[in-house]
Order: C-alpha cells, then structure tokens, then sequence
C-alpha cells in the first residue's frame, strides 16, 4: 500500500504550509502533533502517526496525561527525538495553562484552588497526591508532589504530606489528588486518609485548609462538603 508522504498534499492543506496561511489555530490536533513529528517511517507519514494519536479525543484521553519519555516512546513510529519533542510541547501547555507567578496565587475559596490544580491533574493517568504550602494570608509558596500511585490509588503517609510544610515554613497547607476515572467523588479510603491528616494537622500547629479531589472538569472540595 502507498503511503502518501506530507510532500505529496496539496501545498495548502501540508500542516506546516496552512499553518502559515491561516494561523494555528486552523489546524486539527492530528496537524499540530504532524508538526512536531516532522517526519514519519517507512510504513507511515508523520500524519498518520499524528491521527493514530489524536483519534477518539487521544489528545486529550491519553497524550494531555503523559510525563515520562517512555510512555511516548511505546507508540510505533516515535523514536526518544520525537517523543522528547512531542513531551516537551506537552509540558509547555500544562505550564501555560497554569501560568502564574506563584507568590501571586491566593486561594479565596475551593474553587481558587481547584482551577489552579486542574490543568496539571485533570488528564493524569495515574493518582498525584499534592501539597500546596499556604502562608499565613493563604497565598501559595510552594507545591509538592508527595506521592504518585497507580491506575486506582496513591498511597500517602502523613509524614510525607507535612514535612515539606515543616521545612518551608508554611502556615497552612491544603492537599489534593486527582481521579483517573474521572469521577472526584471522595472514596471510603480518601475520607480515613482526610481524617488522619485533619488530626496531624492539630498536633502538629499547620492547619489542614481542604482536601480536593479533582476529576474530569470537575472537583470535590471537603471543605465545601463540611468534611473536614
């Protein structure tokens, strides 16, 4: 079978060419990755690589979700160079999205918080459990991954979760993690592990702020609940 090579589009419709003449936002997610590949194999152009790995909303489902080089690498046609550069393209629009110089951060309510731990946990595959160091006006000075879990949980010890707050110095601290299923729904197990944290957080003198959950565009907030 022949495969079509990107010199064989017409010249409007090569990813790069309308990107020029349009401007990208015009071109599909297929496109913008093609870009990035540059070149594809023998068997595949780089668009059809691009369109394996953008169908079914994989942009989002799958590649928004990916932090490491060997999760890229395992998809046929993308070599170390390719897949570096597709991750590193990732990790600048997870940046973006978030982007804001951190002392400036203030969480007025869940909601504050939720928005700003979205884009870094809303497509991960596996379980993030984060701290986020608060000062005494709840400003953020500083986040944290404690502990990454599997498909399904994350295990954390309340040791993990405080000292980061002991060394900085922080007044307060607020945790999240996010659902891979998409569903924040707090689990039998997410409630005793708030418990434990709650109770921590009194002997030790650093105030829990809120445990929230986040899924798929959507969030719990223990705090908003009265779970806390």
């Amino acid at each position: 079978m022949h495969i079509k090579a990107i010199k064989e589009i017409p010249v409007n419709d090569r990813p790069r060419e309308k990107m020029a003449l349009k401007g990208a936002t015009a071109l599909t997610d297929a496109e913008l990755i093609a870009i990035l590949l540059r070149t594809g194999t023998a068997e595949k152009s780089a668009l059809d690589i691009a369109s394996e790995m953008a169908a079914d909303s994989g942009l989002y489902k799958h590649l928004a979700g990916i932090t490491r080089l060997n999760e890229l690498t395992n998809i046929k046609g993308l070599g170390q160079a390719k897949a570096a550069t597709v991750l590193a393209a990732l990790e600048i629009g997870r940046r973006i999205a978030s982007a804001k110089p951190i002392e400036k951060i203030h969480f007025s309510c869940p909601q504050d918080a939720a928005d700003f731990l979205m884009p870094r946990l809303r497509y991960a595959v596996k379980e993030q459990f984060v701290v986020i160091l608060l000062n005494s006006k709840n400003k953020v000075i500083g986040t944290e991954v404690v502990s990454e879990g599997s498909l399904s949980n994350s295990i954390v010890h309340p040791r993990e979760v405080f000292t980061p707050a002991i060394l900085q110095h922080a007044a307060a601290i607020m945790v999240a993690h996010n659902h891979p299923s998409g569903d924040p729904r707090p689990s039998d197990e997410d409630k005793e592990l708030t418990g434990t944290l709650v109770r921590s957080s009194k002997v030790l003198g650093i105030p829990l702020v809120d445990h929230i959950i986040i899924g798929d565009g959507n969030y719990y907030s223990f705090l908003e609940n009265e779970a806390l």
